[in-house]
């Protein structure tokens, strides 16, 4: 299996020149690389004008790994190929890596780059990519792979130190300033020499720091089409990340970027779905997927604007956002013991409480943003405080039990890593059943800490000693005569999961899906926005005079097979193919009344169609894709053609005057 990596941007505030002179006195070792043996020169070489040097060296690693290993491989160095590029014209420096021993066995390619930074010229950016794919290495494959990873990141973790300790090494000899290279006919005259300024007329070295980026998205560096991120950002937003936890994260952000066609999550929550899945890169991408399309199907953006909480919710339900942690972490204090979770259920329904619960999840990321630029350190998770006093047997009424499961189970596929600290207090020990259920999420130093080893004094609310008002409803017994029917709230029960403006579909090969719509007025226009979430997919839409008939069993076809096309029905807009993982909208005026139908087909990759040995093509694409089935999340509408107009031209007012 082939491991990647790829750094965040690393800015060193320093010019190109001095950062070139710091990075040439590594050569050939380094004290701080004890592992570098030597690195021998093999050739050098520039063109014409001189702006354009090429390195290339042949570096001896002495790299620790077991006796054993060594003694199997017959080895004691390994050597690498490096070729280095520097462009003093564009101010670059490209540097190539790869494994000369055991090249057949194993494959390291690096790529590092320094280029100046493009929102300041005295300031220097660089950057790091690296693959590592291990085929075979005398059946120790795994273990090699651990130790080249270790040794890979302590490297890594190295390169900004080594680089700033020359820095210094030079700024202690009166080494602060080197020109940048001009042509030769620009050069001073024959004869002059150029010489460096001593510490004392040196220009200072700049030490500002660089912009900061704002907390709803990365710094972007001007002129970088891939919205590359600075590690200074991910310190200050994301925090400490080790360097293969820095490359997954970054590696996931551009996937999203290059192939996500929806509203991106935002930098911090796109970490904590790699934190929830222990930064295993092809799970995280799985889980965020889904939680960006069960986000997309209910809107959940938007969740915060337009939902109104019930007055009930107001009155009842016992929970809010209160203050901080010591931590800085925003605090939700939910008094549960003095909550009737029953009355909430049978009055309100479960889908209503599940609404809440998200909408303050959706505050809870608000309020860690907010708390993440106020106390200037990153915030990714809240503090839950439950107050259990008052905790009796209604409490463990079946469908209150049910539901809160429920409610669980959604928040975590899709706030993962949210709740930092979960706080118990006061909860009854003589009643056993429900204290066997908290006990385990207690944590151990909440046992045997109090509440101001994690609270400040000054927060702590009245209710429980404080001094501190805090705007938490007391609860109480919700009015029966506010409960609703069994049958009203069978009703309603898992909407928000299934009843949505968007619908999902299945498309298995050989059987379309289809959506008739029949228009009965000229003109109309039918609007269409689907996700293919899965597979490759074929988009038609057909006009038919009369309603097709249901398919027969034994019929592969979505349509009767006596129909013909160009007889029976048309096709009105040109066949779409739609990939995996692309979003599509649009829109179609109708020119006559009758059928419309919106058709999905399942559809081969391309690659399988260069065979002509019969059966191959299925052959070829049942390897490529896992199961002959795609899937897609939709919604149409159809609106009157005057509606459709008005709708276009508010749009674009709106955007004018924004602009």
């Amino acid at each position: 299996m082939v491991q990647e990596y790829q750094s965040p941007v690393r800015v060193y505030k320093y010019p190109f020149e001095l950062i070139m002179a710091a990075y040439v006195r590594r050569f050939p070792k380094c004290p701080l690389i004890p592992v570098l043996v030597d690195c021998q020169v093999l050739s050098e070489s520039q063109n014409e004008d001189g702006s354009v040097l090429v390195t290339e060296r042949r570096c001896t690693i002495d790299i620790e790994i077991p006796r054993l290993l060594k003694r199997i491989a017959g080895l004691d160095y390994l050597y690498f190929a490096q070729k280095n590029t520097l462009n003093r014209r564009e101010r670059t420096l490209d540097i190539e890596v790869h494994n000369e021993t055991f090249s057949s066995r194993v494959i390291v390619r690096e790529h590092c780059r320094y280029t100046v930074h493009p929102d300041n010229d005295n300031w220097t950016c660089y950057e790091q990519k690296a693959t590592m794919d291990i085929k075979s290495f005398f059946g120790f494959e795994s273990t090699a792979e651990k130790i080249v990873g270790k040794q890979y990141a302590s490297n890594i973790k190295k390169g900004k130190e080594i680089i700033e300790y020359y820095l210094r090494e030079m700024e202690e000899e009166g080494i602060t300033f080197i020109p940048r290279w001009t042509p030769p006919s620009l050069s001073p005259r024959a004869g002059a020499r150029l010489q460096l300024p001593t510490a004392s007329t040196a220009r200072a070295i700049p030490v500002n720091s660089p912009r900061e980026a704002p907390l709803s998205g990365p710094t972007e560096l001007a002129g970088s089409p891939d919205d590359k991120l600075d590690a200074d950002y991910i310190r200050r937003y994301l925090g400490d990340l080790t360097p293969l936890q820095e490359s997954c994260f970054i590696r996931l952000r551009q996937w999203l970027q290059e192939s996500h066609k929806g509203k991106i999550p935002k930098d911090q929550h796109v970490l904590r779905f790699l934190r929830a899945r222990d930064f295993s890169l092809d799970k995280a991408r799985e889980f965020l997927c889904q939680s960006l399309t069960w986000r997309k199907q209910h809107q959940l953006d938007f969740l915060l604007d337009t939902w109104e909480r019930p007055q009930l919710l107001h009155d009842y339900y016992t929970g809010g956002w209160h203050h901080h942690d010591k931590d800085g972490r925003p605090l939700y204090v939910l008094r549960l013991g003095q909550m009737d979770t029953k009355g909430l259920v049978r009055a309100l329904g479960e889908e209503v409480l599940l609404k809440q619960v998200l909408s303050l999840n959706e505050e809870g990321l608000r309020r860690c943003e907010e708390n993440t630029r106020v106390f200037g350190r990153p915030i990714s998770c809240w503090t839950c405080l439950v107050d259990l006093e008052g905790l009796n047997m209604r409490h463990l009424w079946r469908p209150g039990i049910k539901a809160l499961l429920r409610i669980i189970e959604v928040v975590e596929a899709n706030y993962p890593e949210t709740l930092g600290r979960l706080l118990i207090i006061r909860a009854p020990r003589v009643f056993p059943v429900l204290w066997t259920l908290v006990s385990p999420l207690i944590d151990d130093n909440t046992r045997k800490n109090g509440l101001v080893d994690y609270i400040s004094k000054e927060v702590i609310p009245d209710f429980l000693g404080g001094d501190c008002m805090c705007d938490i409803p007391e609860g109480g017994m919700v009015p029966k005569s506010l409960y609703r029917t069994a049958e009203e709230l069978e009703g309603e029960e898992y909407r928000l999961l299934t009843d949505s403006i968007y619908k999902s579909a299945s498309i298995f090969k050989g059987a379309p899906y289809e959506m008739l719509i029949e228009i009965s007025e000229a003109s109309s226009v039918i609007t269409w926005d689907f996700d293919v979430s899965k597979g490759d997919v074929i988009f038609n839409i057909y006009h038919s005079k009369r309603a097709p008939q249901p398919p027969k069993r034994d019929t592969l076809g979505a349509h009767d097979r006596s129909w013909l096309l160009g007889k029976d029905y048309s096709m009105v807009e040109k066949a779409l193919i739609c990939r995996e993982g692309e979003s599509v909208q649009g829109s179609h005026v109708t020119r006559w009344p009758g059928f419309y139908i919106l058709q999905w087909r399942f559809h081969s990759s391309a690659a399988c169609t260069a065979s002509s040995l019969p059966r191959v093509d299925d052959v070829l694409a049942s390897l490529q894709v896992s199961t002959h089935k795609c899937k897609i999340m939709y919604y149409t509408e159809v609106l009157a053609s005057h509606d459709f107009r008005l709708g276009v031209l508010c749009f674009f007012q709106s955007h004018s005057t924004s602009l």
